[in-house]
């Protein structure tokens, strides 16, 4: 067995070496199938060989975001860390964040695993391990016609808990939805979130999708929200509330850069973004839950470099250029908040495909607050991708005029060309690699 999964380690770094040099692809996935075919148990074993913990991130946003600040995090900590740090999280990615991470002799030195899972890849990831910890960032409404509604993907994330009774879940306790779900599987949990308004969100039209108890289906009543269905609640119906906050961000401070209170420590990062603060809570709240005195967190974050495309910065021909990805309703209307958050004057690309991976169907747009863009100082707005005349349909509803150019790269080089120097690229899933590409060519050039 050990000669196969050797010969499987071999493999699925000689296939990630030829995707990315050959071909000019991510390789990932291709490298974890290959490793799965030539050795069925490599993941079994090689997530035997974890010696500490093993941490998977689940939710429908700020997976990856969440995943590598935790990896970095337990790195700053002296850690030796697998990690899925491109994102890919489905089986095959899974498989190759190990094979990838193991020694040429097929064995991994490892002290951690981080791990980014697809909720709906759970059930086929964890027959090969059982995780310690489980940290879940939110529950939204997300490619319905590749998960179905909220209420599927509850119900197979709590039949995988179930699988795993030992492993604690470490869930943010703003939204309803993950709170129930932590409740009902019964496995024990530790919460995170924030108990103080943070900002006046009433003239948000965001769609709430927390609105009635998973318990008992009565209204649930919000003294305050922060987005979307994350805020304060308790049940009208039944004794279902707001779980008491054992990390409890205070004194929060967004802008150019974000900062808050956490156990009386001050934590800050140069990030833009109020979700980033749920993102940087959940990654301390699992360090601090393993054991881990979380002493160099700070450091870690002003060392940080957020990639793959979440405010992931680029500097071409002198303008900056900063790409965020957006997927879903509250992944977008938060990615405005963020373009909002920078006054000064901007352009902004919006790339829209419907490729398999993106959900066919793009009826969410219509469900995020583009309106919001009329005052944000805005000197452009460019539509791309596949489906731009749709994105274009969109914006005209709420009388936007918007430039139209489908082909990415030549989107992005009219406004380096004759843009105002502050550029914003807002792309949905399949878009992201292929525009990071580009952007990372462009800014190569001389």
């Amino acid at each position: 067995m050990r000669l196969r999964r050797m010969i499987a380690v071999w493999a699925a770094k000689c296939a990630m070496t030829a995707s990315v040099h050959i071909f000019h692809r991510q390789g990932v996935t291709w490298a974890g199938k290959i490793a799965l075919k030539i050795c069925p148990s490599i993941l079994s074993e090689l997530a035997a060989q974890v010696r500490e913990d093993i941490f998977i991130v689940c939710g429908t946003n700020g997976k990856t975001t969440t995943n590598n600040m935790l990896c970095a995090a337990l790195e700053a900590e002296g850690k030796k860390v697998v990690c899925n740090h491109t994102g890919s999280n489905m089986l095959n990615g899974v498989v190759a964040a190990f094979a990838l991470a193991a020694k040429w002799n097929g064995n991994l030195d490892a002290d951690c695993a981080s791990i980014e899972i697809d909720e709906a890849s759970t059930k086929r990831v964890f027959p090969y391990f059982k995780p310690d910890y489980m940290v879940l960032t939110n529950l939204f409404r997300d490619q319905l016609d590749r998960y179905g509604e909220i209420d599927i993907t509850m119900n197979l994330l709590k039949e995988v808990m179930q699988t795993a009774p030992d492993m604690k879940v470490i869930v943010n306790g703003d939204d309803a939805l993950s709170a129930f779900l932590a409740m009902d599987a019964g496995n024990s949990y530790i919460t995170y979130g924030i108990s103080e308004k943070v900002l006046d969100d009433k003239d948000s039209h965001e769609i709430r999708e927390g609105r009635f108890c998973k318990k008992c289906g009565a209204l649930l009543h919000y003294n305050f929200y922060h987005y979307s269905q994350l805020g304060d609640y308790a049940c009208t119906g039944c004794d279902f509330r707001r779980p008491e906050i054992q990390y409890n961000a205070s004194d929060i401070e967004i802008g150019d850069q974000l900062s808050f209170t956490v156990e009386g420590k001050r934590i800050g990062a140069n990030y833009k973004g109020f979700y980033n603060v749920y993102n940087i809570l959940a990654a301390y709240t699992a360090v601090r839950s393993s054991g881990i005195e979380a002493e160099h967190f700070n450091d870690m974050l002003a060392r940080f470099n957020p990639e793959n495309g979440r405010m992931e910065e680029f500097h071409i021909k002198g303008t900056k250029i900063i790409l965020n990805l957006a997927k879903n309703p509250a992944g977008f209307n938060q990615n405005i908040s963020a373009v909002m958050q920078d006054d000064t004057l901007k352009d902004i690309i919006i790339v829209i495909n419907d490729n398999a991976q993106d959900g066919t169907d793009i009826s969410w747009l219509w469900d995020v607050d583009f309106d919001r863009f009329k005052t944000a100082n805005i000197n452009s707005i460019t539509v791309s991708g596949i489906r731009c005349q749709d994105m274009r349909l969109r914006l005209k509803y709420v009388d936007i005029p918007s430039l139209l150019e489908a082909d990415v790269e030549k989107a992005i080089c009219e406004r380096v060309d004759n843009g105002c120097g502050n550029l914003y690229v807002l792309v949905n899933y399949t878009a992201l690699f292929s525009t990071r590409v580009v952007l990372k060519r462009l800014e190569g050039q001389k």
